[in-house]
């Protein structure tokens, strides 16, 4: 019996497979990007049969979604946080530095995130109307430091407005071209605060944060 047909043939021992597979998925996105994951490659990161993958996805999109999920539910728990550990309106500059972060520190997952999404009409369901979402976070802390939530608009035109300034940095903070503004300030976080400062929505960050 060749090997292929082994494996095929071997069953699976985990207790929450498809949570082993979703880690196993992080773990090859991190290290070798999209293009190397597969349910097969997967399946053998996990140390399951090649079989098994197909028990919780059809296919590689529908663990893609899995991932992604996952995904937005870190950087959701991550901003909030940045936002307990911060004080009046600094709870936004908290939070879109915190994103940021999840960015850099997390580049293939990010990218997924928005990758499940792209040919969608709409934003990802974790950025939707769902009060525990990263993405009504920044809404609700809006409100909560004297956004007039009867103005729904404004409300709404304010939330991706900081939205995308935060997604705008975090595609551009790691260039070079900054890393004169990085040691001026006293290092990266200065600069993120400095940056977000600069867009209008987030306070000015006190001296010494």
């Amino acid at each position: 019996m060749s090997e292929a047909k082994s494996a095929e043939s071997r069953p699976y021992h985990h207790g929450d497979l498809r949570r082993a597979l979703v880690d196993a998925a992080r773990r090859l996105l991190e290290a070798e990007g999209p293009s190397a994951l597969s349910l097969r490659a997967v399946a053998r990161e996990a140390g399951v049969s090649p079989a098994a993958p197909y028990h919780h996805f059809k296919d590689k999109a529908e663990l893609l979604d899995a991932v992604a999920k996952e995904g937005w539910e870190i950087l959701g728990s991550q901003m909030a946080e940045a936002k307990t550990s911060a004080a009046g309106m600094q709870q936004l500059t908290a939070l879109g530095v915190a994103y940021v972060c999840f960015a850099r520190d997390n580049p293939a997952l990010y990218r997924v995130m928005y990758d499940a999404a792209r040919d969608k009409e709409a934003l990802p369901a974790e950025m939707q109307d769902n009060k525990a979402s990263a993405y009504c976070m920044v809404r609700d802390t809006m409100v909560e430091h004297g956004a007039d939530p009867t103005e729904e608009q404004h409300l709404e035109l304010a939330s991706a407005a900081a939205w995308c300034g935060a997604h705008g940095l975090a595609e551009m903070a790691g260039f070079k071209q900054f890393d004169h503004l990085k040691a001026e300030l006293g290092g990266e976080r200065p600069f993120l605060e400095a940056v977000l400062s600069h867009m209008g929505l987030f306070p000015k960050p006190h001296h010494g944060c």
